[in-house]
């Protein structure tokens, strides 16, 4: 890898901020509609205890519904992925499911356990787990039916084969979907935060929003990406120490 592919991830962001400020001064867009960086970073720094205080929430929400994400994801993945019947039935209403508006079901979350923390953790849970289930499952399917043969003829059970073979086998599709389903998770707290929660980065922004804030919005929304990138290299790091057999470096633009 290059220095400049090392730097990529750093000068991207850099080249977006110095336009974003270019366009505010040169259009001279008001602040309440589109807050230049400067304007951001200066409500970042004016309030960055209270923005520490809800992105612990936030964290929180987030990280307690991923791990439920995770577990019930992989335990549905294996089933889904390793009997056809199970397949036959449960993926159709995994499919039907996932295509709930979660924005819908906040309120009902609402009604059942209240305003708090348990909406946004139920939120996070519903929009992480499908990917994780899918891929695991996809993963558990890529098992070469010659293998599983091999396998059978030496006494293997399904089990064995699963347990020996698959999940293996599954790994780098399951990191796959931990790298998309994190982000997911903070989508989901942030909607359940500004929906029913007086505590988070969500409801943060649903205050500051109410109060011309715009900044202050926008600061929010630096932190939570700032939070889901940091929570991606996490896994990517992860991945690349537990699954580094199944990936290799691609070079670009070799004749």
């Amino acid at each position: 890898m290059t220095n400049l592919e090392r730097a990529g991830p750093f000068i991207a962001p850099l080249v977006l901020i110095v336009i974003w400020e270019l366009a505010c001064l040169s259009f001279d867009i008001p602040p309440f509609v589109l807050p230049s960086p400067l304007l951001v970073g200066e409500a970042l720094y004016e309030n960055l205890y209270v923005i520490w205080f809800h992105s612990i929430q936030t964290m929180l929400t987030t990280m307690v519904g991923f791990s439920l994400a995770i577990l019930v994801g992989s335990a549905l993945g294996i089933v889904v992925g390793s009997s056809r019947l199970a397949y036959t039935s449960l993926y159709p209403m995994l499919v039907g499911f996932n295509s709930i508006p979660k924005v819908a079901i906040v309120p009902v979350l609402v009604v059942w356990f209240g305003i708090g923390t348990v909406p946004a953790v139920l939120t996070a849970f519903m929009l992480s787990f499908f990917p994780i289930a899918v891929n695991v499952a996809a993963g558990l399917s890529t098992v070469e039916p010659e293998l599983r043969d091999v396998m059978r003829s030496l006494g293997a059970s399904q089990l064995d084969i699963v347990r020996k073979i698959g999940i293996p086998r599954s790994m780098p599709y399951f990191f796959a979907a931990l790298k998309v389903s994190i982000t997911l998770a903070f989508v989901g707290s942030v909607i359940s935060e500004t929906l029913a929660s007086n505590r988070g980065i969500g409801a943060l922004m649903t205050q500051a929003a109410a109060n011309f804030r715009i900044p202050l919005v926008f600061a929010g929304l630096a932190v939570v990406s700032f939070m889901g990138i940091a929570m991606y290299v996490i896994f990517a790091h992860i991945e690349k120490r537990i699954t580094g057999w199944a990936t290799h470096d691609v070079t670009y633009g070799a004749g």
